[in-house]
């Protein structure tokens, strides 16, 4: 059976990678990498953003320059490339880590070439620094290099099952959506992903699905079409 991606961006947070604490849990990235493993074997091209919050958050920490705070949270998605990209080898997917800014001695640095030739020669390409420019969440580093790259979907990662109208964790009472557009979000300022990347989605015509990454295999179910998490259209 046909799958309706070719190539699809994922993200995941750092606070994921972290299994809730600071560093990276393997229990936690191995069976992530082992649903991407199964991804790659249906013939769908894997880009993956991840965040850096398990090494450093911050807003955390108002009391440094928000520039340095910034540039220390690129640092941070540099760390967990890095530990993912070897993750994934091990699980039987090549991979390669492009960054935002030049570190030649860790990884090489992004350009549109040289992610495509990463990805047609079949390797999971691994973003790292964000955007590599301060006051841009990973959120919008992963729509930006969606959209570069020419990915289908985008797939945000959560840790609840999609988008709701308030809080699941504090109001029992919420609601999910099946379905949004990305004006919504902005209007109704869902805070899903931030207004950057709800916008860049919006104004590229990028699709997104935000569903539960608790359970990885949601994302062999997403590749494949299936109704799980939260559509959001660009309009």
């Amino acid at each position: 059976m046909g799958v309706p991606y070719k190539r699809i961006m994922l993200k995941v947070s750092g606070e994921v990678l972290g299994g809730g604490a600071p560093g990276i849990d393997a229990k936690t990235v191995r069976p992530i990498c082992e649903a991407i493993k199964k991804v790659a074997d249906m013939g769908v091209q894997t880009e993956i953003v991840v965040g850096g919050g398990n090494f450093w958050r911050g807003r955390d920490h108002l009391d440094i320059d928000r520039s340095k705070t910034d540039s220390i949270g690129m640092l941070a998605t540099v760390m967990n490339a890095l530990a993912f990209s070897d993750y994934l080898e091990k699980a039987g997917v090549p991979a390669k880590v492009l960054t935002a800014f030049d570190m030649p001695k860790v990884a090489e640095l992004f350009t549109h070439d040289r992610a495509i030739e990463a990805l047609d020669a079949g390797k999971a390409v691994i973003f790292a620094c964000g955007t590599g420019n301060p006051c841009f969440s990973t959120d919008s580093g992963a729509a930006l290099r969606a959209i570069e790259t020419g990915a289908d979907v985008y797939f945000k990662s959560t840790n609840v099952d999609g988008v709701y109208d308030k809080d699941p964790n504090k109001h029992p009472d919420a609601v999910m959506y099946d379905r949004l557009s990305q004006t919504d979000i902005l209007k109704n300022d869902l805070r899903v992903m931030d207004a950057t990347a709800a916008a860049l989605c919006r104004d590229n015509g990028l699709h997104c699905l935000v569903f539960n990454l608790n359970d990885p295999e949601n994302i062999v179910r997403a590749v494949r079409g299936e109704n799980i998490g939260t559509i959001i259209d660009p309009d």
